[in-house]
This record gives C-alpha cells, structure tokens and sequence, in this order.
C-alpha cells in the first residue's frame, strides 16, 4: 500500500498592527511588522489573517523597509467581504497572522527602458514598492509611468507621493491620475485627467511617445479595467502584465 506524502506548512508568524490611518471611509494604510528574515521582491504579495481567515495583499512598502505597508479597502459582508470587515475593527496594538513567505509574479521587468504602470485605487500599491525600490537602490535608465485611475480625488492615497517625486526625478517618475466622475461635488476641487484610466490609455501612450519596443505595460486593480488595457495594448505589440484584484475578500 503507497503512503501519502504529508506536506507540512511552515508556521504563521503572528505580527502587531504598528500603525494604521483612514483615508477614507472604505480606504486605510495599516503597517505591520517584518518578520525577521521576511524577505519579498517589490510587486509581491503577503498573505495577512485573522482568527483562521486569510487573504492576500500587496506590500506597498520596498524590501528596504522595516514595516510592512499595506493598503487595503473596505468590502462590506453584504457585497462578499470576509477579512477586511474584520481588519476594520483592529488597530494599533491587535495582531494579525502572516505566512513565511511572499509570493507573486507581478515583478519589475527591466529589460524595458519605458514603464507604463496603470492602476485603479488599491492596485497602485505594487508600483509604489516598484518606485521606492529602485530610487532606493540609486538605479537609473528607466522611466514610470504612474496612471492611476479613481471614482474620487480622495482615493489617490499616494498621489503626494508620486507628485513629489516626479518633481525631484522629472526624468523618472510621470504621474497621472484621473478620476471617473469629475462631475459629482466630491471631486469639485479636481483639476486633471477625467474618464477612466483605461478609457484614457492609448492618448497617454501617444502623448508620452511611448515606443512598442521599448516599453512594458502593467495593469493592476479592476479586472474590467485590466481586460480593456489589455484588449488595446496587446494587439500593438506592447508587452504586458497583468494582476488582477477581486472583491472577495
């Protein structure tokens, strides 16, 4: 009689909530601690859980980082949500699981000298780990290309970020944002990009005088939003990758 082979789980790591800040009321950055030896590739994912529920999330902070940043957005019970109603209620201080190790293929790609990186809310966090690391490593010879589409202003968690930076390494760092309802009071005080950010994505590339061979597109968020880029970069010949963020957790 052939035994069956026992495929052993390495431990969760239980880590402490550091800090966390609501940016709105369905949005929050929450850090946690690094595992010692912790180690991810920027784009990676964790895996993050609470009292036996877990899911995945993309690290927004650079491997160089001593907190773990994520973040993370509010999907009530009512629309499928089973960890993050649970993380709304910690904070500081409370503690969550976290598995040894990162995975994920939604990498940096730097064969490309042009990195187009389009994004809609929360699917920007890969990019920020993308840009910290490589500013951090003092590299150069690429250029991103930050689009990041929102239903609000107020959702461009990052944007001071991009904006700062794009202002001290004009010849890395483009940032473009765009929001989908430019007409509703909450985006009153927006004064840039409007429509969709895949609706906006083929006049970005020829704005920007992106050349085919020389450029890497990425996709991360909506899946609707990743199959349009798609469906239009594709058959270009733009080379393309893809991560694709569902409303189930």
């Amino acid at each position: 009689m052939a035994t069956r082979k026992v495929i052993k789980r390495p431990p969760l790591a239980e880590v402490e909530i550091l800090e966390r800040v609501d940016k709105t009321d369905d949005l929050a950055l929450v850090w946690i601690e690094k595992p010692e030896g912790y180690t991810f590739k920027p784009g990676q994912y964790c895996t993050i859980g609470h009292d036996g529920v877990e899911r995945a999330y993309s690290i927004a902070s650079a491997p160089h980082e001593e907190r773990i940043e994520l973040f993370i957005e509010l999907v009530p019970v009512e629309e499928g949500g089973v960890l993050t109603p649970i993380l709304w209620d910690l904070g500081e201080g409370d503690k969550v699981t976290i598995r040894p190790r990162a995975k994920g293929i939604f990498t940096f790609k730097d064969e490309k000298k042009h990195q187009l990186l389009v994004s809609t809310v929360t699917g920007v966090v890969p990019y920020v780990s993308f840009v910290r690391d490589y500013l951090q490593a003092g590299k150069s010879g690429h250029h991103f290309y930050v689009l990041e589409g929102a239903s609000y202003l107020d959702e461009f968690v990052y944007d001071t970020e991009f904006i700062a930076l794009s202002k001290e390494h004009p010849e890395l760092i483009t940032f473009v944002p765009t929001v989908s309802r430019p007409e509703e009071q909450r985006n009153n005080e927006w004064k840039g990009d409007k429509g969709r950010v895949n609706s906006i994505v083929l006049d970005k590339i020829q704005q920007l005088g992106l050349p085919t061979e020389e450029t890497m597109i990425y996709a991360c968020g909506h899946p609707g939003m990743i199959e349009d880029v798609k469906e239009k970069v594709v058959p270009l010949g733009f080379d393309f990758l893809e991560e694709r963020f569902w409303k189930d957790d």
